[in-house]
């Protein structure tokens, strides 16, 4: 079974500079939700891979960041779609952890905890660590425009070389590359 991989922020919900530290501010882009169902229908595993550092900046706690993970499981799963696992990195930037992106230690944790293998598997990301990461693993990189993608967009445009000579594919957003799979 094919997997699709996913960051969080910016990916499948809004971002904000200022964190999302709810429930209530977790708020699915349109078309996010639909787009994993539709995955999930064609017979993708979707794991979500997602740094977390307001965690480490004590902005919210554990409980808090499972309920947000728990609303998006519930609106998937409402929808008739399922997100097969989540992972996430709790620490500060300069924590040095094996875990937070661009490193690989997310990846490495849902290849061992799930037993799939995501060498050659997309995964979708709005910046440029979630390129690194998808590189990094041997995964394809995917971007999208929402949250910080046009941002990350305009810098490979004009650092052409900052992934190497690698072209990587953009879409205006989740929906619009999940139309592309089969």
């Amino acid at each position: 079974m094919p997997v699709l991989l996913l960051d969080r922020d910016g990916v499948i919900n809004h971002d904000s500079a200022d964190f999302i530290k709810s429930a209530d501010e977790f708020v699915p882009i349109d078309g996010s939700v639909a787009a994993i169902v539709r995955a999930h229908e064609l017979g993708w595993q979707v794991f979500v891979a997602t740094n977390q550092s307001g965690l480490g900046r004590k902005l919210f706690d554990e409980f808090t960041l499972a309920q947000m993970h728990e609303k998006l499981i519930t609106l998937v799963e409402e929808a008739g779609g399922e997100i097969s696992g989540i992972a996430f990195c709790p620490h500060l930037p300069d924590a040095g952890c094996e875990c937070r992106k661009p490193r690989v230690g997310l990846l490495t944790e849902i290849e061992r905890n799930f037993g799939v293998v995501l060498e050659g598997e997309p995964f979708v990301g709005d910046s440029l660590r979630d390129l690194e990461t998808a590189i990094a693993f041997g995964c394809q990189p995917i971007l999208v425009r929402t949250g910080k993608g046009k941002e990350t967009e305009a810098r490979l445009i004009s650092e052409p070389t900052l992934l190497g000579a690698l072209k990587v594919p953009v879409y205006d957003n989740l929906a619009s590359f999940v139309a592309t799979l089969n």
